[in-house]
């Protein structure tokens, strides 16, 4: 980690970046998948601050202080359903209860201060029930999600052209077929307050990114990957780039 005070001569103050921990349960799991998240955000000029998730909410609410922007990533839980209003499908993942209250608490503080937000798997999930949307719990179709963590392309989606992740990952080209490296086996379904659909899978319609309705707030979540390619797929680095850059503004106008 860098010093928050370090200014860089290109690019200003490194904008801190909260990220909570992946999953409580898991020591191993969140070990292994939080590093490239991490390295996503300092290659692209953030610097990531790690969020533990058996923090207090007063050290919690400490630590997002001086965070310009929030990131919530993948997870080996699964959102409670009990948020919004369903039973439980037999192939639901535990709950994690702690990570579920970090990410209140983060979108909270981000939804108050305007501050940018950037989902990616279930924190797309968390942030489309948080925002009262729904999920499926299990996703029946054609598509391989489980392919995401071993090979490069999982699938396809469409994006749509009006959209802040159009511009954001096609520089404002045609919104052609995206290769993505998927791995989830749960998606947005009821779309939440302040909310909306900008990608689909090309394959099967299953909703595979959301953005942001409001002017001004950079607000933005994918189903797949960005973490695991962005140094090696420009599609990918272009999300972390955006995403710090909004940072890096927010921080600015704020200082």
């Amino acid at each position: 980690m860098t010093d928050a005070s370090k200014i860089d001569s290109t690019v200003g103050l490194k904008p801190r970046i909260a990220i909570p921990e992946p999953c409580s349960y898991d020591a191993e799991y969140s070990g292994r998948a939080l590093p490239p998240y991490l390295r996503a955000v300092e290659a692209a000029g953030g610097e990531p601050v790690v969020i533990p998730l058996q923090s207090t909410p007063e050290e919690i609410a400490r630590l997002i202080t001086s965070c310009a922007a929030i990131l919530l990533p993948g997870s080996k839980a699964d959102v409670d359903p009990q948020k919004f209003n369903a039973a439980a499908h037999a192939k639901t993942a535990p709950a994690d209860p702690p990570r579920d209250a970090a990410d209140e608490l983060l979108l909270q503080d981000a939804y108050n201060l305007r501050k940018p937000v950037f989902g990616i798997c279930y924190g797309l999930q968390s942030l489309n029930v948080w925002r009262t949307g729904s999920l499926i719990q299990d996703i029946e179709s054609e598509v391989n999600h489980s392919a995401g963590a071993k090979v490069e392309i999982a699938h396809k989606v469409t994006v749509a052209q009006d959209s802040l992740l159009a511009r954001e990952i096609l520089n404002g080209k045609d919104s052609m077929p995206v290769p993505v490296n998927s791995s989830h086996h749960q998606s947005a379904d009821v779309v939440g307050d302040g909310l909306r659909a900008v990608a689909h899978c090309a394959e099967d319609g299953i909703i595979e990114a959301i953005e942001g309705t409001v002017p001004g707030h950079y607000v933005l979540a994918v189903q797949w990957h960005p973490e695991r390619t962005f140094n090696s797929d420009k599609l990918s680095n272009n999300l972390f780039q955006a995403f710090v850059n909004a940072a890096r503004k927010w921080n600015g106008s704020n200082s």
